[in-house]
C-alpha cells in the first residue's frame, strides 16, 4: 500500500511538471506572436504615415484596407480587452497551432473595417482566461496595421460545440468572440460561448 501511495505522488508530480511546462511553452510562443504583431502593426503605420504625407485620398486609405491580406499561423494585429487590462496577439487561422499562438482569426471571415463578420476564437484557460467577468457593454479594441477599430459587447450566447450558425454572413459589421463553455469546465467543453461586439462610432 505504501508503495501504490509512493507511485500515486511520482505520477502527480510529473503531470503537474508536464502542465507547467505546456503552459510555459504557451506563454512563450504568445509572447513571441505579440512581438511579432506589434512590429506587423508598426510596419504597416509607418507606411500609412508615408502615405498621408504624399496626400492620400480616403479613397486609397479605403483600399488599403480592403487589400489587406495575411499568411496562415502569422500574428498580424492585436485584441484589447480593457476590462480584464489585456492585449493579446491576433494569428490567422483557428487550428490548434493557431491557438496556439494566441486568439486565432477565422480565414474565411473578413477583417476590421470590411463592414461583416469578424470572428476570432481563442481557449478558454489561456489568452481568454478571466473571459467570463465580461458584461454587456464592455468592448474590444482591435489594432489592425491599418488602423484601430473599437468594438461594444452588444449580445452573448451560448451554443453547442458542434453548431456552426454562429459563422454566417450577418449584413454588417460585427466581431464575434468565441471560447469553450463552461469557463472552469474540466477536460473538454461541452459548449462555446460567443460573445457578438459592434463598431463603436466615433465622436
Amino acid at each position: 500500500m505504501k508503495r501504490i501511495g509512493i507511485l500515486l505522488i511520482i505520477i502527480g508530480v510529473v503531470c503537474l511538471g508536464v502542465f507547467g511546462y505546456q503552459i510555459i511553452g504557451q506563454e512563450q510562443s504568445q509572447q513571441q506572436s505579440l512581438i511579432q504583431a506589434e512590429e506587423r502593426i508598426k510596419q504597416g503605420m509607418d507606411k500609412q504615415g508615408e502615405t498621408e504625407l504624399d496626400n492620400a485620398s480616403s479613397q486609397d486609405t479605403a483600399q488599403a484596407v480592403e487589400s489587406f491580406d495575411t499568411e496562415q499561423d502569422e500574428a498580424f494585429a492585436t485584441l484589447e480587452i480593457p476590462k480584464l487590462e489585456k492585449t493579446l496577439p491576433i494569428v490567422e487561422g483557428t487550428d490548434p497551432d493557431s491557438l496556439e499562438k494566441g486568439v486565432g482569426h477565422l480565414s474565411n471571415s473578413v477583417f476590421p473595417g470590411q463592414e461583416e463578420q469578424i470572428l476570432l476564437s481563442g481557449h478558454r484557460d489561456t489568452v481568454f482566461r478571466d473571459f467570463g467577468e465580461l458584461e454587456i457593454g464592455d468592448t474590444f479594441v482591435v489594432q489592425m496595421p491599418y488602423g484601430e477599430y473599437t468594438y461594444e459587447i452588444r449580445e452573448t450566447e451560448i451554443v453547442p460545440e458542434d453548431d456552426t450558425s454562429v459563422i454566417r454572413e450577418m449584413g454588417e459589421e460585427v466581431l464575434v468572440v468565441t471560447t469553450c463553455y463552461p469557463f472552469h469546465f474540466v477536460g473538454s467543453a461541452p459548449d462555446r460561448f460567443v460573445a457578438y461586439a459592434y463598431p463603436v462610432s466615433e465622436n
